[in-house]
């Protein structure tokens, strides 16, 4: 097949003329800071998500910060997670002087081992920090069964889950607390940002106050016609609010998610079927027997031999294709290491998948000619 013209990423957002409208509208409104586009988009996030409150911050890894901070997660304290992952996710643990304890993962979903979550849990233990994988959902339900036994808060990690659903209901209309990212590699954006889904009244005024400095009044209240520019400062908060350009940009995404999943989730079946007979080069992520469904934000591949991934992602780089090898394992950066005694051995799936595992270009815009040449030179490579 002849080589393409343009380079094949591995992701990029698809934005609406309506959308490109919508963010000049807000640029030639005089208000571009977090104000009423802002709460809209909320409010619409609020029924997408079954009516739960939803809080937008300026990513999820501020949300996932905040989030533990509003649980009451503190220095000594542990929270139980995935070293597949990527770094943000035990960041944010560490940033409040708690530990982030790794459970390995299952060789085939690249999810967390559920069966091993339970023995990984101690009296210092606070949350369960789930993520689910390229879209995959976690199996929630025993995970939710051992937070009840043990007395703990389960924050979901779904920074690639936005349309994911498990066991017929959607990620975010049900559970604990639930994070989502809209970078723009993932299944819809703001450009940047992430939202927090949550049903505690307490959590929701604390995550409310500490996006924005701790201030009891939001910025649109302070400065709109009818508003007050007095406030009072309840504690020193953080700044991770969300603006109105970038709400724009999530409005119309967020109108469009739905439609834009099903095209990842019909390019990513069409990978599956071209791959049917390559099992002896590399694994797909496996499908468990739960009912589900992906949103489609990764197709990972797991090459056999560890060895052929850097030739491999070169080749297809000089193809014109963009891979990622998402991700390192965790434990195995310096910091984990230094910090909590974490060395190469301690999670054997882990390192295994992430030794070999890359992803392939997925993405709504992705033409089936530009998908027939990546499946196409990933042939070649292994001929």
């Amino acid at each position: 097949m002849q080589k393409v013209e343009k380079f094949i990423p591995l992701s990029r957002p698809t934005i609406s003329e309506e959308t490109i409208g919508e963010v000049v509208n807000v640029l030639r409104s005089g208000w571009l800071a977090t104000g009423p586009l802002a709460q809209k988009f909320e409010q619409k996030l609020y029924e997408y998500f079954g009516n739960r409150t939803t809080l937008c911050f300026s990513s999820a890894t501020a949300g996932l910060h905040a989030s533990l901070m509003a649980i009451g997660v503190k220095a000594g304290d542990e929270v139980v997670t995935t070293p597949l992952t990527f770094v943000a996710t035990a960041n944010v643990i560490a940033m409040l002087g708690a530990k982030p304890v790794f459970v390995d993962i299952e060789k085939g979903t690249f999810n967390i081992c559920v069966d091993k979550i339970l023995d990984a849990c101690t009296p210092k233990t606070k949350a369960i920090m789930p993520v689910h994988y390229a879209g995959l959902p976690v199996d929630l339900d025993p995970i939710y069964e051992i937070a009840k036994q043990r007395g703990l808060r389960v924050i979901e990690d779904a920074a690639h889950a936005v349309g994911t659903s498990y066991k017929n209901r959607k990620i975010g209309a049900f559970g604990d607390i639930q994070v989502f990212s809209f970078h723009p590699i993932k299944n819809m954006t703001s450009g940047e940002g992430g939202c927090v889904v949550l049903d505690s009244e307490q959590e929701q005024k604390f995550l409310s106050l500490q996006r924005f400095h701790g201030i009891d009044r939001s910025i649109w209240d302070r400065f709109s016609k009818n508003g007050s520019c007095y406030y009072d400062v309840i504690f020193p908060g953080a700044k991770s609010n969300l603006s109105d350009i970038q709400a724009a940009i999530g409005m119309h995404q967020l109108a469009e998610v739905e439609s834009l999943n099903e095209k990842r989730r019909y390019l990513a079946d069409r990978y599956r079927r071209a791959f049917d007979d390559m099992d002896d080069k590399f694994s797909l992520q496996k499908i468990p027997n739960y009912d589900f469904v992906h949103s489609g934000h990764l197709f990972p591949i797991c090459l056999r031999d560890a060895g052929k991934r850097d030739r491999f992602m070169s080749f297809l780089k000089e193809n014109s294709i963009g891979t990622v090898p998402y991700y390192t394992p965790v434990h195995l950066f310096s910091y984990y290491q230094k910090t909590f005694g974490y060395k190469k051995g301690d999670f054997p799936n882990a390192e295994y998948v992430g030794e070999r595992i890359l992803c392939l270009p997925l993405y709504s815009g992705l033409e089936e000619v530009e998908q027939d040449y990546v499946i196409s030179m990933v042939k070649k490579f292994f001929e």
